[in-house]
């Protein structure tokens, strides 16, 4: 009699407590498997149709770049398209994880997986930046005198950024990155989920975070209104014939790569501020982040009648 006396005690008791964390707001742990099955659905569907639309980009911009001439802006699309492919590789893993909803591959794989989508985006920002102040820079400075000199500088800048990221990546990843998670688990061995390391980035990540976050809104926004500017100073002096100059022309596809900017990278940093001090929304920032992947397509900038005309004739552009 005394033990089921006790018993109904502290059924009871478990009783009252999940009633109180449901009036004081807090998930129970189906609402929290249902939340983290829609969060993956729409993660999985955002995967697919990067993966499908960047590798039909990638496929046409390499068919037409591959005569084209070596200039700088040249260089640093051949970069951008080496690291959409590259990136491209490992969205199929995540793709599987999201669908399945298991990952079996290792903690390490995992680390690598994840951080490579940082990889890319900061990649994919350092090469956009190239290709517009370039263009930004044959617009006001208009001198052919040092063409060569600057794709020297080209080759070396694009040499130099793939030697700091094949040398510092590694070490990020195997000996920073999910440092936390390590405690305890064996790099190798299987992990049920992956791509949530949220809780492991400390006080001075977070400083670093806020650093980075606001170098890249800072530059772009003023990137996107230098190339504005330059826009509206060649339609006030051909007015109705820029679209016929190919300056006009140049400047306008600068302007999609600040566009693609934009609308790629300052609403995750945005709220990138914000999820530092808010690491309970790993899913949401999962979310901001799998959208900066669209900017795979931004090759589809030089696409118009002339360039379609040149992959059908098989011309250099």
């Amino acid at each position: 009699m005394a033990s089921a006396g006790i018993q109904s005690v502290q059924a009871m008791a478990v009783n009252s407590t999940m009633n109180a964390g449901s009036v004081f707001g807090m998930p129970e742990p189906l609402d929290d498997a249902k939340n983290i099955d829609e969060y993956h659905t729409v993660l999985l569907a955002i995967y697919v149709v990067v993966l499908l639309s960047g590798t039909i980009n990638l496929g046409l911009m390499m068919h037409i770049m591959k005569s084209s001439t070596t200039s700088i802006t040249s260089i640093a699309v051949l970069n951008l398209i080496f690291t959409h492919f590259i990136f491209l590789l490992t969205v199929p893993f995540r793709i599987y994880y999201y669908a399945t909803d298991s990952w079996s591959l290792g903690l390490s794989w995992c680390k690598v997986f994840s951080s490579m989508i940082h990889i890319h985006m900061y990649m994919s920002f350092i090469f956009y930046t190239i290709i517009l102040v370039t263009r930004l820079m044959a617009f006001h400075c208009q001198s052919e005198r040092v063409a060569s000199y600057r794709k020297m500088h080209a080759l070396l800048v694009s040499a130099a950024v793939w030697v700091v990221v094949i040398v510092v990546g590694p070490c990020i990843i195997f000996f920073s990155y999910g440092k936390k998670r390590l405690d305890g688990i064996n790099g190798t061995a299987a992990v049920s989920d992956c791509f949530r390391f949220g809780e492991n980035i400390e006080p001075a990540g977070k400083v670093f975070n806020y650093i980075i976050s606001a170098a890249i809104i800072t530059v772009t926004a003023v990137l996107a209104a230098l190339q504005g500017n330059v826009l509206w100073v060649l339609y006030r002096k051909y007015h109705q014939g820029c679209t016929s100059q190919q300056d006009f022309g140049a400047q306008l596809k600068g302007m999609c790569f600040a566009s693609i900017m934009v609308v790629c990278f300052i609403p995750y940093h945005l709220f990138r501020v914000y999820y530092m001090e808010h690491i309970d929304l790993q899913n949401v920032n999962e979310v901001f982040l799998s959208l900066t992947t669209f900017n795979c397509l931004d090759m589809l900038t030089f696409l118009g009648r002339r360039t379609c005309y040149v992959c059908v004739q098989g011309r250099a552009l």
